[in-house]
């Protein structure tokens, strides 16, 4: 997952070995995800199709809950969730901070939309050119299925964390929920504030993890699909929902929705913390 990762699970010492083998279960899920979908593994089922040059791709039952879940998040988002835009972030050289040409851009914004995609319960057609990139759904989708293995043995406290995207099985073992921390991200070591969770989801999506500054401006990873650029209204967004995929989904659909997410959110009804460049916050939790 290219993150630190941890699968913490309480126990007392009559059923350590029996933690432990759920832990080590939880692991090789998470495992068996990422070598199935990297889009950096010749051998995954996401490089089968990004090589099929337009032709018709077999897919598993799986593949086509995650296809039609980003389908999903597409509708809901306006277009703007898109896993067919990582096309986009190759142009984006943010080891060097060099910026492509508008000319760029617009050529390969020829090779964006999920809507053109089709497929069913057995296949896929992508168009030549074409590419998909389940980096906004797989990790997400990879916690909750490791939170699914622990809760189908019975563990009822617990958090699965993935490079900070969280599953809470449940509270601590004397039920206080679990205090997480949210980065700030103009000091990603440091925390900013805490988000108590007893169980759920949690995502954060924001500008921090990959960027450059070019002429006093941060250009991020997270691109408009419409338009090939990076978002710059949040610093970040947080999310809590009933699962990790929701919230991921969740907080990078605020991110690029720029000045229209708090609304969005609002219709959501779930928590959020909402962080600006710089670093007011804006903080709801219907719940609280």
């Amino acid at each position: 997952m290219a993150s630190p990762c941890e699968v913490m699970l309480p126990y007392i010492d009559s059923n350590k070995d029996d933690v432990q083998r759920v832990a080590q279960a939880a692991e090789e899920e998470v495992r068996r995800i990422e070598t199935k979908y990297s889009r950096f593994r010749p051998d995954s089922i996401l490089s089968k199709i990004n090589s099929s040059d337009g032709q018709k791709t077999t897919i598993d039952a799986e593949t086509h809950y995650l296809l039609n879940y980003a389908s999903v998040a597409f509708e809901l988002s306006d277009g703007l969730f898109d896993i067919t835009a990582g096309v986009l972030s190759k142009l984006w050289d943010f080891r060097n901070g060099i910026i492509p040409s508008p000319e760029t851009i617009r050529t390969n914004l020829a090779y964006v939309g999920f809507q053109h995609i089709r497929f069913n319960s057995n296949s896929i057609i992508l168009p030549a050119g074409m590419s998909l990139d389940f980096g906004g759904i797989g990790k997400e989708y990879a916690v909750d299925c490791a939170a699914a293995i622990c809760k189908s043995a019975g563990i009822t406290h617990g958090i699965i964390d993935l490079g900070g995207d969280l599953h809470v099985i449940g509270p601590q073992p004397d039920n206080r929920p679990w205090k997480v921390g949210v980065r700030n991200p103009r000091a990603p070591e440091n925390a900013i504030a805490e988000l108590a969770i007893t169980q759920g989801g949690l995502s954060t999506s924001g500008d921090y993890e990959r960027y450059f500054e070019h002429s006093g401006k941060r250009y991020c990873h997270l691109l408009l699909p419409k338009t090939g650029m990076p978002v710059s209204y949040w610093a970040s967004v947080s999310v809590v929902a009933p699962s990790c995929l929701l919230a991921g989904t969740l907080s990078t659909i605020a991110m690029l929705k720029q000045s229209d997410a708090r609304m969005w959110l609002d219709e959501q009804e779930i928590q959020y913390l909402g962080i600006h460049p710089d670093l007011t916050m804006i903080e709801r939790n219907p719940c609280g």
